[in-house]
């Protein structure tokens, strides 16, 4: 398991500084106003001459990034953490943009000469929010990226820093679930719900899990039991109060101490009515775009907490937290028990592409994340 101590130590290498006469032609997704990505997106190229690199700098190619709800809405003006839009943003720029993407693995390309905790080939992520990562190249400082091992695949270091940390953090911070202990989620088929599904396992943990009625429910229950899921129930269950009796069977007289809520809505009031004495409720998504209603009774009588979890935030307030997480995971994912997210990926070449076609795969993945999460992989 890789472990980097902290944002600013650097493992030491004897490798020479890679330098080289020649210019690199960046691709970057910018928008200039907050709204509709579709309407609002563009490409932006500029050169990047790789032997005029500053000693502190360092040359990175996207490998591959996701296209996360958050960048969305970061697009839309919607979300609270967003990048500066500044004509200083990018190079070359002709007016004040924002680059897009906050997600994503790097490979180094090259390093100036004071640069002795990277080389050539390495894989990294971003050590904060707002890189850019909707990008082909970036030129960028040591002290803003992460060092990934390569004992993980590609798609796991892509995304590893907000979906699976952010199931980890929300099973292991704000509970202290014992083995045999049991939570409960609402869009369990989702990615943070996936990660939360085999993290609890490995942890010892029991869950139920509610997912939306489907053709194919059967088989989704099938798949999220084998990952590691205790029980799979539907909305339908969740929001009938006679099934009550079922979940009363199953947990045999346990009580449920810790709820993760994506959804809002009636999805909410349900998950929060199976909840035990002195549990939590963690709120980190709305995918209902409904508020969530809570029984006056909840914290009357069985003394409820419910909080709202957002991992810019928890981070900022506990930055520690950051690499115990990553380093967490990232053994998880070594060992096999945090198994590869489902993506739909989009190809790119990153060394024979137009803005044009840049712009147009960042589109379409976009439209067509509706269907399913999208990666966008640079080969």
């Amino acid at each position: 398991m890789f472990v980097r101590p902290s944002l600013t130590s650097i493992i030491r290498n004897t490798t020479q500084p890679i330098r080289a006469m020649s210019t690199i032609k960046a691709h970057s997704i910018v928008y200039n106003n907050y709204g509709e990505p579709l309407e609002q997106l563009k490409a932006h190229s500029y050169d990047i001459n790789l032997d005029s690199l500053k000693p502190d700098d360092i040359l990175v190619q996207t490998v591959a990034c996701p296209i996360n709800p958050s960048d969305i809405n970061q697009i839309q003006g919607v979300y609270p953490s967003r990048p500066e839009i500044s004509i200083d943003a990018l190079p070359n720029l002709e007016s004040p943009a924002a680059p897009t993407g906050n997600e994503g693995l790097f490979k180094v390309v090259a390093t100036g000469s004071n640069v002795t905790g990277f080389e050539k080939g390495d894989w990294c992520i971003p050590a904060g929010v707002n890189f850019g990562t909707w990008t082909t190249h970036k030129v960028t400082k040591d002290k803003n990226l992460l060092k990934m091992p390569k004992t993980i695949s590609k798609t796991q270091a892509a995304t590893i820093a907000v979906n699976p940390s952010s199931a980890y953090q929300m099973l292991t911070q704000f509970v202290k679930l014992q083995p045999g202990d049991w939570f409960i989620q609402n869009g369990a088929n989702s990615q943070v719900g996936r990660a939360a599904i085999q993290i609890g396992k490995k942890l010892g943990f029991k869950s139920l899990n509610i997912v939306r009625n489907r053709d194919n429910l059967d088989e989704l229950v099938k798949e999220l039991e084998s990952l590691g899921a205790t029980k799979v129930i539907t909305e339908d269950d969740n929001e009938s109060k006679d099934y009550g009796k079922v979940i009363k069977q199953l947990l045999n007289g346990q009580e449920i101490k810790l709820g993760l809520n994506c959804v809002g809505g009636p999805s909410a009031t349900g998950l929060a009515r199976k909840l035990g004495n002195d549990a939590t409720m963690l709120t980190y998504g709305a995918m209902s775009m409904k508020p969530v209603s809570l029984p006056t009774g909840l914290f009357i009588f069985k003394n409820l907490t419910a909080k709202g979890f957002w991992i810019t935030g928890n981070i900022k307030r506990h930055p520690e937290t950051r690499l115990e997480t990553i380093n967490a995971v990232i053994k998880l994912m070594e060992d096999g028990d945090l198994v590869d997210a489902k993506y739909n990926e989009t190809q790119i070449n990153p060394n024979e592409v137009s803005n044009e076609e840049f712009l147009q795969s960042f589109l379409n993945a976009i439209q067509n994340s509706k269907k399913g999460k999208q990666l966008v992989v640079f080969e």
